[in-house]
This record gives C-alpha cells, sequence and structure tokens, in this order.
C-alpha cells in the first residue's frame, strides 16, 4: 500500500478486501455522520479516537495487534481521526508500530501536539513524531495545552507551508483555561481546537464553542466520559426508553450529545477495548437527538 497514492477511500476498501477490517461500513447505505473543517471544507467522520493512557503500552505483538484491531475498527467504519501526544508517553510509537503493522496511512486522520518551549525544541519534537509515526506529513499539529502558543502557531504555519503540516490548532482539557483559549483563539484564529465537552462538563457551550463557529474553526472534543464519571453516574441504571431511538449504548447517549451539537466536528474517546471502539462508532450512525431532545438528556443528568 505504500507504494500506491491511494486516497481515503481506495485504502479502506483495499485493506477490507484484504482482511485487514473485521467489518466494512463505508457503503453508500451506511455512512459515518461527517462534519466539514471550515477553513477547507473537508469532512472529517464524526467519531474518532484518542489514545490518552490507551495507546502507552509496550510494542509486544499482543499490545500491538489489540491497538491495530481498534484502529481498524475504525477505519472500517469510515472514521479516520486519530489524535495523540509526546505527552501521551510511547503512544506515538505505537501509532508507527500500528501502521507498520499493516494499517494503511492514507486512511487516517493523524492529529498530534506540540508540548515544549521554545521554537527548537517544538521543532525536534514535531520532526520525532514524525518519525516515530512513520509519516511524512501530520495532519493536524496542535499546541497542547496552550503551551508557548505564539512561538510554535508560528513553526506550525512554516511548516503548513512547506507541506509538511496540513492543519494547525491549539487544545485544552480543563474549562479553568477557557479564557485563555478564548484569547488564542481570536489572536491565532487556528482552523482547529480541541476541548473538554461533555454532559458532564457543557462549560464550552456558555463561550468557546459559539466563538469558534463565529470565526470558522474546527472543534475536536476531548473527555467526552469525563474520565469514566458519566458512566458511573448511570450505573444500574437502563437508557431510557425516550432515547433508544437515537442510542443503543450509555456510551453512545454521551456521544450523540456531544456530536448533536453544530459546533463540533469530531469526537475523540479513547479505548484499548475493541468492543467499546464498536459501541463508540455506533454513535456515527443514525439520528441525532434535536435541542429539545439535548435539554431533556441534560435534565436527565441532572436528576441522577
Amino acid at each position: 500500500m505504500k507504494d500506491k497514492n491511494w486516497t481515503r477511500r481506495e485504502a479502506i476498501l483495499a485493506a477490507g478486501a484484504m482482511g485487514f477490517f473485521p467489518r466494512l461500513g463505508l457503503t453508500e447505505e451506511r455512512k459515518m455522520i461527517s462534519r466539514p473543517i471550515p477553513s477547507s471544507g473537508e469532512e472529517l467522520p464524526a467519531v474518532g479516537l484518542g489514545t490518552y493512557s490507551v495507546f502507552d503500552v509496550s510494542d509486544t505483538a499482543e499490545e500491538i495487534a489489540i491497538r491495530q484491531k481498534i484502529v481498524d475498527l475504525l477505519l472500517g467504519e469510515g472514521g479516520s481521526v486519530i489524535d495523540t501526544s509526546p505527552m501521551y508517553n510511547r503512544s506515538e510509537r505505537v501509532i508507527g508500530n500500528v501502521i507498520d503493522a499493516g494499517s494503511p496511512r492514507k486512511a487516517m486522520f493523524i492529529a498530534t501536539k506540540v508540548w515544549t518551549n521554545g521554537r527548537d525544541a517544538g521543532i525536534e519534537q514535531m520532526n520525532r513524531s514524525a518519525r516515530l509515526m512513520q509519516t511524512d506529513v501530520i495532519d493536524l499539529m496542535q499546541v497542547h495545552n496552550l503551551r508557548d502558543t505564539d512561538v510554535h502557531m508560528q513553526t506550525i504555519r512554516d511548516w503548513q507551508q512547506d507541506g509538511r503540516i496540513r492543519y494547525n490548532g491549539l487544545t485544552h482539557y480543563t474549562k479553568s483555561a477557557f479564557d485563555r483559549l478564548e484569547t488564542a483563539m481570536r489572536k491565532h484564529k487556528p482552523e482547529f481546537i480541541q476541548i473538554n465537552y461533555s454532559l458532564g462538563e457543557p462549560e464550552a457551550d456558555q463561550r468557546i464553542l459559539p466563538l469558534a463557529r463565529d470565526l470558522g474553526i474546527a472543534v475536536l472534543i476531548n473527555r467526552p466520559y469525563q474520565s469514566g464519571r458519566l458512566f458511573r453516574a448511570v450505573s444500574g441504571e437502563s437508557v431510557p426508553d425516550w432515547a433508544t431511538e437515537f442510542a443503543a449504548s450509555w456510551g453512545q447517549f454521551f456521544l450523540k450529545f456531544i456530536i448533536s451539537h453544530p459546533a463540533v466536528t469530531c469526537v475523540i474517546p479513547a479505548t484499548s477495548k475493541p468492543h467499546h471502539m464498536s459501541d463508540n462508532l455506533g454513535a456515527g450512525f443514525g439520528p441525532l437527538p434535536d435541542d429539545a431532545m439535548r435539554q431533556r438528556m441534560i435534565a436527565y443528568m441532572a436528576s441522577l
């Protein structure tokens, strides 16, 4: 596959034909919900994969095989976004191992981050990320947690001019940083932001998500399950009857609340279990809750 200039669709279809994917859902009848990246119009599937903690594993054949299965489930259902960071220890190397094992790089939208101080250190770190993930072009490079933003955004844009990075972005994972993030969004006008937003952490809906829409910024969502707190809140409860039309599980209930927000481009739940990846992917298909249903979901969670 590495010798052919595959389109994303060609790579997915070829991989499915060769048996890489246990289930190929990319058909005219079944297509994952997608959203356009405002700066380019490129469509991005609404459910992706986060790698924090869960891809920080040894590069044994067993561990890599599990991660490859997770990635191939994502790609086989038409997903593409895989988000990582140098902060996530071995995760970038493991992604490279998965690609080396045969998962098609051309089908992936790889997002990573720069997380250091200073221009030279940032360049060194971004070069290392590309080497570890065995890629000449990184789809999205984000300034992680707004660390040395002014310096790194300039470098990222220089690399975009050289064709080594496709999109730029800014990230954070806590509402306490939203004031700084808002300032950085207005100043740098990034193509992406990545933030926390969920039924348990809805604060981004007050200013950050509306601002992203106004400025034409794509949005990735981290912490969709609030580090597992949402699942603990519904422990022992069944998905309400009024929600089963759009959610077959609590995971899909939580993810569809996020995806249904018009400013959200893609949600990136992390998992180390293939069956959880399959369940997460289910949120990328079928109907989404409307505004009235979203309010009902909020009220239900508040009542627990």
